[in-house]
């Protein structure tokens, strides 16, 4: 027979670890009243062509110019100068990419061989080639991809999305980050900062990790049965509200209780979602699950799909290691390999299921690379213009958006800075930019903060 006192002293078991482990950050504003889920879903501002979204980073800064943006002056002026300078470093020679380029679909996007297998999904890309961010150092173009600001500390767009839509699947959190990379950034990419509680990120596995056998940290409680959890629970909650009742408003507490109930739900659902064993053989093997290096990304990307099918609003997957600034033809080589295979296997498996005409997948990196060489073998960071690629969601497929000049150092046609992508991604989804907002410290604030323009063009 568990008394009130020791229902109290296990809080720190299971459920209870995990609110106060960082399950959701704090907020410095009230989230919706007691009797409000914050986590809800919500509607739109328009009808949605997107319901979800799978971000796919790619920390370091992926070259545009070796991957999807093609560069034929490359091989014409291999070797001389660039004739313009990037970061004060015209001296370095232009080299030409080591891969080749050829048509892919029916729409004949240039993709590099370094990705076969996405290539046989070209008519379903928008590859946009005329990206831009604000500075080319990690730290800053990391943080400002993810919240749109690398001055000040801002919502992560998965917060926003959350926020603007809530989730439809109550068990689950609505926005998942599976291996985050936090060397650059660290929480903050998936943080929530002012906004309320529940709507920050749930981190399962980390940089670089392996994620078989990965799991969301204190999630299953040893000490206690389903049922006492639930008795603990409740107390804990009474107190909570009795609490609450008094302070009328406190930001902190109301996250706690919402995390409480959320981690005593997750912790039936996210096991099951988890456990990929009744995944058919031929399924894990397109993947590329099963060893090899294949394994880890493909594991991700398999979970993604999961995650989505079951309602999950925003999920991200990441992955370091692209900021080749040497050994290019190495690196980027298994880099490609690594993600190729499963990332194909993503959007075969989502058309298949109906789900990627209303799935938002982008791929990308903080920046990209110049197009003159490092070290002889390897290129450095270029802000001024890159590539990222959207699929499905209600975005044009075989499509090149933009693109940069001959050589791919600056953008030059449809230049699409970070604020606009933000853009582009809340429009697939209903919303409106502009008037997605959340008052704090005196002011409206929004993702794109006083800027961005939607990307309409790119838009089915």
């Amino acid at each position: 027979m568990l008394t009130r006192r020791d229902l109290l002293q296990t809080t720190s078991c299971g459920f209870g670890m995990l609110a106060f482990a960082g399950l959701f950050g704090k907020s410095a504003l009230a989230a919706p009243a007691e009797s409000e889920n914050p986590l809800s879903p919500k509607q739109p501002h328009f009808a949605p062509k997107a319901k979800r979204v799978i971000f796919m980073f790619m920390q370091g800064g992926p070259s545009h110019v070796d991957t999807f943006d093609y560069k034929p002056a490359l091989e014409r002026d291999d070797g001389k100068a660039p004739g313009q300078t990037v970061g004060g470093r015209g001296n370095r020679k232009l080299m030409r990419s080591p891969w080749k380029f050829t048509p892919a679909g029916t729409s004949g996007l240039p993709i590099s061989e370094l990705f076969p297998n996405v290539a046989e999904h070209a008519d379903d890309l928008c590859l946009l080639n005329s990206m831009v961010t604000d500075l080319p150092n990690h730290p800053q173009a990391s943080v400002q991809l993810h919240t749109g600001s690398f001055q000040f500390v801002r919502p992560s767009m998965g917060a926003w999305v959350l926020y603007g839509l809530g989730t439809e699947n109550q068990e689950l959190p609505g926005f998942i980050t599976i291996n985050p990379v936090t060397r650059v950034g660290g929480a903050v990419n998936f943080g929530s900062s002012f906004l309320p509680a529940p709507f920050q990120g749930t981190a399962i596995g980390g940089e670089g990790q392996r994620l078989a056998g990965a799991s969301i940290p204190n999630l299953a409680n040893r000490n206690l049965t389903k049922d006492q959890q639930r008795k603990q629970l409740d107390l804990l909650q009474a107190i909570n509200r009795e609490r609450l009742a008094k302070d009328k408003v406190n930001s902190e507490l109301e996250g706690v209780i919402e995390s409480y109930e959320l981690a005593f739900r997750m912790q039936s659902a996210v096991p099951k979602i988890m456990d990929t064993s009744d995944e058919s053989p031929s399924t894990l093997e397109a993947y590329g699950v099963g060893g090899g290096p294949t394994d880890n990304f493909g594991r991700q990307c398999l979970l993604a799909r999961r995650f989505a099918e079951a309602g999950v609003r925003f999920i991200e997957l990441g992955m370091g290691g692209w900021d080749q600034h040497g050994q290019l033809r190495n690196a980027l080589t298994r880099n490609c390999t690594a993600i190729d295979k499963p990332i194909a296997a993503l959007l075969n498996d989502l058309k298949l299921r109906g789900m990627l005409k209303d799935t938002l997948v982008v791929w990308g990196g903080e920046f990209g690379r110049t197009p003159h060489a490092q070290n002889e073998d390897g290129r450095d960071h270029n802000a001024t213009g890159y590539s990222m690629w959207m699929a499905g969601g209600g975005v044009k497929g075989g499509l090149r958006y933009g693109a940069t000049d001959e050589h791919g150092i600056r953008a030059e046609e449809k230049k699409m800075h970070v604020h606009d992508l933000h853009a582009t991604v809340l429009h697939l989804l209903g919303l409106d930019h502009t008037r997605l907002t959340y008052r704090y410290s005196g002011r409206d604030f929004r993702l794109t903060d006083v800027h961005g323009n939607v990307a309409t063009e790119i838009i089915a």
